[in-house]
């Protein structure tokens, strides 16, 4: 599907499939377009859109693209994955002012942008992308509170539970694994945005905006590297807390091991098979052995109480 954004007397129209609509289009939005869709779009407008290939390139010379006319740029959008986020390519192309944009998916970014095109009055593409990329920044920030919340409760359970479980260590490992790959999507802004400082593609009006998108990046970075230390803090103190626990139960162990071990040699050596042992042959030589096993238990449970050893 590909849809056309266009200035009709000011007002902000939208068409679907039909590239004819209006010489005024500034924003051409592909959403799993088709292989006809898409040499239809490069051929309307003399442009070479991103293959899958290019859009999942990692290296940063495939992020950022300029030329005399044209600015291509290919960023990763969250996506939630199984209590996680996965990352999904979206690419940008800006030329004669126009933006072009592919993309697979529906993203919060692009519909928020939708609801606002009315609102912000955009001129051109170059207004578009600065509102999209905007838009995502603050999804970022949303995400990232959204962690931090959650962080609190694990802290909170990690406090109130007596019984550290395994559920809770897996809880932390995925809050580790989100925040790493949130980190290093807002990483990807910073660059991008950096690279679009240094071109003399953008009105000089744009700049200061970028700059404070810079900023709102740059806290962003510090918010993460804050929760990701929180994460590794709650991670140490749950395996100290295991530590403990199992510190606890050897302790116990030796306890009743060293316990028992007097009136086991007593048992033992009553046990031998000597000729002359004189209590055998006595009455009171069962009761006596029992009497002598229990007050030695009891004698050494006094003694580890009186070190505190218990």
């Amino acid at each position: 599907m590909v849809n056309y954004f266009f200035l009709d007397n000011k007002v902000v129209k939208m068409e679907t499939g039909n590239s004819s609509v209006s010489p005024n289009i500034f924003w051409i939005d592909l959403i799993n377009p088709t292989e006809e869709e898409i040499h239809q779009v490069e051929r309307d407008f003399r442009v070479e859109l991103f293959t899958k290939q290019e859009s999942e390139e990692i290296e940063s010379s495939s992020k950022y693209v300029e030329t005399e006319d044209e600015i291509g740029i290919n960023l990763n959008f969250l996506i939630p994955e199984n209590n996680t986020f996965s990352n999904e390519p979206v690419s940008f192309i800006l030329k004669d002012k126009i933006l072009i944009t592919q993309r697979s998916h529906e993203f919060r970014s692009f519909s928020e942008t939708y609801r606002k095109l009315r609102a912000i009055k955009p001129v051109d593409g170059e207004d578009i992308f600065l509102t999209i990329l905007e838009t995502r920044i603050d999804y970022d920030a949303d995400l990232i509170e959204h962690i931090t919340d959650k962080i609190s409760e694990i802290s909170k359970q990690m406090i109130g539970d007596k019984d550290p479980n395994r559920e809770l260590l897996l809880k932390i490992t995925t809050l580790q694994e989100t925040t790493i790959a949130i980190r290093e999507n807002i990483v990807e802004k910073q660059r991008i945005l950096s690279s679009m400082l240094k071109s003399k593609m953008f009105p000089k009006e744009d700049y200061e905006n970028m700059r404070i998108m810079i900023k709102d990046v740059g806290s962003l970075l510090d918010h993460t590297s804050f929760n990701f230390e929180r994460l590794e803090f709650l991670q140490n103190t749950f395996l100290g807390l295991v530590d403990m626990e199992q510190n606890r139960v050897i302790k116990i162990f030796t306890v009743v091991t060293v316990i028992f071990m007097p009136p086991t040699l007593i048992a033992s050596a009553y046990g031998m098979n000597f000729k002359f042992m004189p209590e055998l042959d006595e009455i009171w030589g069962y009761p006596f052995a029992v009497l002598l096993m229990i007050l030695s238990s009891a004698m050494t449970l006094l003694f580890f109480r009186r070190k505190k050893w218990l």
